[in-house]
């Protein structure tokens, strides 16, 4: 038995890291997925994991940035998989890393048309078969950057501040449909993008990676880069029946480096 036997659940942002690691999470707690990404490859190998663990798969390009597609993937999920009861926003863009007082404002709406306007799309396109079926889980996916602020990414956090405030106030809006909406606030996860960056940064320095490792595991009490696969975990308990009576929450997933 898992967490999410019947359930229907859409992923967006499929993609090496935690986009994959939603999809086989979900997969192996019983839940049929759909998938949404704009790069097919990534798509198709995603879908090949769902249906490795026995689980239906469907799968549509999708740019979140455009509501159509955000409907169409919807529309399609309802068609090929019955219903959406779950929807776990993972897709996001970076602006250029720049001091405020160096920053091109116009290069901020990128981040902030994926991270916040984006994932709205996605929550407004599943809010009307949510509601006509009695409810529904959205866990939209944030970051520790936000609470933990750092030089050079001020771009990337007021995207993720907004989406903060945009989520509390669809779980206030949604209550009484049976809707909850919650986020989890990710630090550092150890995946296929920061195995990259680790590699860059000891191959730059001229360091082992270890040494860029620990530096990093520092500031994390838990004394490990979280993995993937745990932080998809923590998507899978707010999106399921453990989680029922929570809504408008964060869950900071980052082995203890920011506590709020």
């Amino acid at each position: 038995m898992g967490l999410l036997d019947g359930k229907v659940a859409i992923v967006s942002g499929i993609g090496p890291g935690l986009g994959i690691e939603l999809a086989r999470a979900f997969a192996r707690e019983g839940a049929d997925v759909a998938l949404g990404a704009r790069t097919e490859s990534a798509l198709r190998e995603a879908a090949a994991e769902v249906e490795g663990h026995g689980r239906r798969a469907y799968w549509k390009r999708t740019d979140i940035t455009v509501p159509d597609d955000c409907r169409a993937l919807v529309a399609g999920t309802i068609e090929a998989l019955g219903k959406v009861d779950i929807l776990a926003n993972n897709a996001f863009a970076y602006p250029p890393f720049l001091l405020i007082e160096d920053a091109d404002f116009t290069t901020w709406q990128g981040s902030f048309d994926v991270n916040l306007f984006g994932t709205l799309n996605m929550c407004q396109a599943v809010i009307a078969p949510m509601k006509a079926q009695g409810g529904g889980a959205i866990v939209n996916v944030n970051s520790m950057i936000q609470k933990k602020v750092l030089p050079y990414q001020a771009g990337y956090a007021a995207s993720k501040g907004a989406l903060t405030a945009a989520t509390r106030s669809l779980a206030k809006e949604l209550g009484a449909y049976g809707i909850r909406v919650n986020q989890t606030y990710m630090g550092w996860m150890w995946g296929p993008p920061v195995e990259g960056y680790v590699n860059g940064q000891a191959e730059a320095l001229g360091i082992p990676r270890e040494q860029v490792i620990a530096e990093i595991t520092k500031d994390i009490p838990l004394g490990i880069i979280p993995d993937d696969a745990d932080c998809a975990n923590a998507v899978i308990f707010l999106a399921s029946d453990l989680a029922r009576v929570i809504t408008g929450s964060g869950l900071d997933v980052n082995g203890g480096e920011w506590m709020s």
